[in-house]
């Protein structure tokens, strides 16, 4: 499969997918530490926590809150979810699902040709960053 992916300028067609923001302990601690918070004032202002999983809560009209309309406010900190994206375990190991993220990622298709093995690697960053997600 050869697969090409470039972020376009400007572009959160990822960002605004349904769906939830998983975190980490790490992106919750990197984030707090991002804006200036605590991991626990940051989580009691931003993360619903399962016994599970931890992830964004969920602003009225919006996926996440740290979604502005000129992209992310915490690029720099984001969680390995969006850092992943598009080379997510379910879009790399499977052609369909690739085409069908083409859909709505501009991104996808375009700039240089991604080594499978690269994409892979990334993909395991995410199989290991939410193993209750791949089991």
């Amino acid at each position: 499969m050869n697969l090409r992916f470039e972020c376009q300028p400007g572009c959160t067609n990822c960002c605004n997918q349904s769906g939830y923001v998983y975190l980490t302990e790490e992106d919750l601690a990197r984030a707090a530490k991002f804006v200036s918070l605590t991991p626990r004032a940051f989580e009691k202002k931003y993360v619903y926590r399962t016994r599970h999983q931890l992830r964004f809560r969920k602003p009225r009209k919006k996926q996440c809150p740290f979604l502005l309309d000129d992209g992310c406010s915490i690029h720099p900190a984001k969680p390995t979810q969006c850092r992943t994206f598009p080379f997510w375990p379910e879009l790399v190991e499977d052609r369909d699902e690739w085409k069908r993220a083409a859909r709505f990622c501009p991104g996808i298709g375009k700039g240089p040709l991604i080594q499978i093995g690269d994409a892979l690697e990334i993909a395991e960053q995410q199989r290991r960053a939410y193993p209750e997600m791949y089991k």
